[in-house]
C-alpha cells in the first residue's frame, strides 16, 4: 500500500512538474526565433502582412520571427509543413482564404484544416480588387462585361492560385455575370502583378494590400472593389455589385498554429498581435492597405475560420471547381 501511495505522490509530482514547466515556457516564449510560414512567395497580400506584423512582434517578443515562404499546390504545402511542425509556438502559419477553400476544394488533403490548425489570432480582412492593365479597352464593370461578352474566352483572367480567393472571386463574377474568361493561376499574386502590368494576362480580382501602389502608380487600373461598401484606401473606385447586385467577396487573414500549441503560448501571441493591432502606426499603415483590423481572442479568429471554410465552400459548389 505504501509503495502505490508513493508511486500515486510520484506521478502527481511529476504532472505537476509538467504543468508548471509548460507555464515557465510560456511565459518566458519565446527564447529562440520563430519561423512563421507563409504559403506563397514574397510579395504578395500574405506576405505583405506576415512582415508587417512579424516585426512587431519580433521587436516587442524579443525574438525574430522569420518570414518562411513555402508556395506551392495552391497554399497547401506550406499549410502542411505547419500542420507537421511540433506544437510550441516556434512554427506558424499565416491563415489565409486559401485554407478555407481549399478544404473543400481538393478532394484528397494529407489535413484538415480546422481540426489540424489552432485559431491564435485575427489580423486584417481586406476587398480585393477587380482591375485591368491600362490598355484595356474596359473602363467600368458595364465596360468589361460587354467586351467579355463581345469576346467568350478571349480575357485572361490571372491569380495567385487555383482556390484563392483571387481566383474564386473571378469564379464568382463570371457565374454571375455570363462574361467567360480564360483563368491563368500563378504561385502567388507577386508573378501574378508582375504579368497583369505587363500585359501578359487582362485582368485580376486581386486582394487590395498588393496591388494598391499599382493602382496609385498609374500602373494598373481599378474597375471595382469586391466588398458591397466603398474602401476608404479607394474612395473613388465603385463596388462590383453596383453593377452586378448581391456581388460580394473579401479575404481575411491571420495565425494559426499546430494542433496541441498550448494555450498560455497561444494566448501570449494572441495579445501580442491585438497590441499591434491597436497600434496606431500599424492602423495607419493597415489603413493605407485597404484592410480591416480584426483582433479578438484566440476563439473569436476560430469562428471566423470556420464561418469563412463555410461560405467557401458555397463558392466552391457554385463554380463547380474541384482539384483532385
Amino acid at each position: 500500500m505504501r509503495q502505490l501511495n508513493l508511486f500515486r505522490l510520484c506521478a502527481l509530482a511529476v504532472a505537476a512538474f509538467g504543468l508548471a514547466g509548460g507555464a515557465v515556457q510560456a511565459q518566458d516564449y519565446p527564447t529562440k526565433p520563430v519561423k512563421w510560414v507563409v504559403p506563397y512567395p514574397p510579395g504578395g497580400t500574405t506576405d505583405i502582412l506576415a512582415r508587417l506584423i512579424g516585426q512587431y512582434l519580433s521587436e516587442h517578443l524579443g525574438q525574430q520571427f522569420v518570414i518562411d515562404n513555402r508556395p506551392g499546390a495552391g497554399n497547401n504545402i506550406g499549410t502542411e509543413v505547419v500542420v507537421n511542425s511540433p506544437p510550441d509556438g516556434y512554427t506558424l502559419l499565416l491563415v489565409n482564404p486559401a485554407n478555407g477553400i481549399n478544404a473543400t476544394l481538393y478532394k484528397k488533403l494529407p489535413f484538415n484544416f480546422l481540426r489540424d490548425i489552432t485559431p491564435v489570432a485575427g489580423i486584417t480582412r481586406v476587398p480585393n480588387v477587380m482591375e485591368v492593365n491600362p490598355n484595356f479597352p474596359a473602363k467600368t464593370v458595364v465596360e468589361f462585361i460587354a467586351y467579355g461578352k463581345a469576346n467568350p474566352g478571349k480575357i485572361n483572367m490571372g491569380s495567385s492560385g487555383n482556390g484563392t480567393s483571387v481566383h474564386l472571386s473571378g469564379e464568382l463574377f463570371m457565374a454571375m455575370t455570363g462574361v467567360k474568361m480564360t483563368h491563368v493561376p500563378y504561385r502567388g499574386s507577386g508573378p501574378a502583378l508582375t504579368d497583369l502590368i505587363a500585359g501578359t494576362v487582362d485582368t485580376m480580382f486581386d486582394n487590395m494590400p498588393s496591388s494598391i501602389e499599382f493602382i496609385k502608380s498609374g500602373k494598373l487600373r481599378a474597375l471595382a472593389v469586391t466588398t458591397d461598401v466603398r474602401n476608404e484606401a479607394l474612395p473613388d473606385v465603385p463596388v462590383v455589385a453596383d453593377t452586378v447586385p448581391g456581388y460580394e467577396a473579401s479575404a481575411w487573414f491571420g495565425i494559426g498554429a499546430p494542433k496541441g500549441t498550448p494555450a498560455n503560448i497561444v494566448d501570449k501571441i494572441n495579445k501580442s498581435v491585438n497590441d499591434a493591432l491597436a497600434d496606431a502606426k500599424m492602423k495607419a499603415r493597415l489603413a493605407d492597405l485597404g484592410g480591416i483590423p480584426m483582433g479578438g481572442t484566440p476563439a473569436d479568429f476560430g469562428k471566423v475560420m470556420a464561418s469563412e471554410t463555410a461560405k467557401w465552400e458555397k463558392a466552391v459548389k457554385f463554380s463547380g471547381a474541384s482539384i483532385d
